[in-house]
């Protein structure tokens, strides 16, 4: 008879769960725990799926519940690297959903939160439990069960009891053995556990005030995520290892007004809710694709079919040259239209749109302004464009000038303005309004 396996990715541990044999209509599960330690989790990931194939071969499909597209991506390089096909990756959010559902959990809640307190931080999630929707989802790292953990360490050396570690290692070993009192509280009123260094003393009121303003800051985040989420939440689930404190449900009640569902083994629903969405996978060649942003830096890109011609860079790059030529035409055609038009509705049509004698001189000495002042010969530069602008600017002098020096010729009757990325353009020159008054 076939099995599945279900597998959880967390940042402390590595879970691993399968069916009882006999007992699927109580949904009942094995379930193993594997510290993460110092080893890279994908490893660890990798190393639990095939001591689990190796040890039970009729095992006939894999779902591996991941966090963030991280942790799946390394650890699908990771198992492809070993050659693993026959496995599937499914957010934990999913998974969770999954098993509180079959659970019955969830019966009669259209949208919940899922409020996920684990060892490395906290995720709020709200999503719809028929559409399998996820509608907004943040992660904190502000409160965690590593600092919840923190925060017995440091009170434990503050009160005198505990010396503080010498070394790395020393604290190392002080922050599981923290770990393990704050777990044993969710049960118990008390806990005193030895250490080298000396005793782990708490009880569970002065754990909890010790605690209060971080859980208090987790259910303020909460409510803002439902809030902005703009979704009517029903109720609150509480998932992961820290869920067991009691405080926790406790300050989400009071905070939220809603119910708070927290179901019993709550830091292996994701583990178990994997298992239940295990499906065999029959003739994969290749994992599921991620997004291409997020494939393996050694993954070849797909390539394109044929419909998609138009995504070549040649193709798209040679219709973006054409529409801009086409673009520029377009504006000097309507240059040219609308100067035309003021010209014929002033009088000045014919002028306008034939090139005469001065027009063709100030097109041709028009580059010569441009020569350096060197190498001009000592000839009367041509009338510019400046020249015409102040022409056109104010009507000319009543009175005649008085000065022996010489003077610039008058401007033709009709000048060329050059406009850059434009042809040129022929301007009129405007005949002054009034007549000039007799010498």
């Amino acid at each position: 008879m076939s099995s599945v396996l279900g597998v959880s990715v967390g940042a402390g541990a590595v879970r691993v769960a399968r069916p009882v044999a006999g007992n699927s209509a109580e949904r009942a599960f094995d379930v193993q725990t594997v510290p993460v330690g110092d080893r890279p989790v994908e490893v660890l990931v990798a190393d639990a799926v095939g001591a689990v194939l190796a040890a039970d071969p009729q095992i006939s499909a894999t779902a591996i519940a991941y966090r963030d597209e991280q942790h799946a991506r390394a650890v699908r390089a990771e198992l492809a690297r070993r050659q693993f096909t026959n496995y599937e990756l499914v957010p934990d959010v999913i998974t969770a959903l999954e098993f509180l559902e079959n659970s019955g959990e969830l019966q009669g809640f259209g949208t919940v939160a899922l409020y996920d307190l684990g060892a490395s931080g906290l995720s709020v999630t709200v999503v719809d439990t028929g559409a399998r929707q996820i509608n907004i989802s943040e992660r904190t790292s502000d409160i965690s069960g590593d600092y919840l953990d923190s925060l017995i360490r440091e009170q434990q050396i503050a009160s005198g009891r505990i010396a503080h570690p010498p070394d790395a290692a020393g604290l190392a070993e002080l922050d599981a053995l923290c770990r393990q009192a704050k777990e044993q509280l969710s049960a118990n009123s008390a806990v005193a556990l030895p250490s080298t260094e000396g005793l782990v003393l708490l009880s569970q009121e002065n754990f909890e005030a010790l605690i209060m303003l971080a859980v208090e800051s987790s259910a303020r985040m909460t409510r803002d995520v439902i809030l902005r989420s703009e979704q009517p939440v029903q109720a609150v689930a509480v998932i992961g290892g820290c869920a067991q404190i009691p405080l926790v449900a406790r300050v989400l009640r009071r905070w939220l007004g809603v119910p708070v569902i927290v179901a019993p083994g709550p830091d292996t629903i994701a583990t178990r809710g994997a298992a239940m969405l295990a499906r065999p996978v029959r003739q994969r060649s290749a994992p599921a694709p991620f997004p291409v942003a997020l494939l393996p830096e050694d993954a070849a890109p797909a390539p394109a079919e044929a419909g998609t011609s138009w995504l070549s860079s040649s193709g798209s790059g040679e219709k973006f040259t054409r529409r801009r030529e086409i673009s520029v035409a377009g504006v000097a055609v309507g240059a040219l239209v609308v100067v035309a038009a003021i010209g014929v509705s002033l009088g000045w049509g014919p002028q306008v749109l034939e090139h005469d004698s001065q027009s063709t001189d100030a097109t041709t000495s028009a580059p010569a302004t441009t020569t350096p002042a060197a190498s001009a010969p000592a000839t009367q530069v041509p009338v510019t464009t400046d020249a015409t602008n102040e022409s056109l600017a104010a009507p000319p002098p009543r009175w005649a000038p008085t000065t022996t020096e010489e003077t610039t010729p008058a401007p033709g009757p009709n000048t060329i303005t050059i406009i850059p990325g434009l042809p040129p353009v022929v301007v009129p020159t405007i005949p002054p309004l009034f007549p000039a008054p007799a010498p």
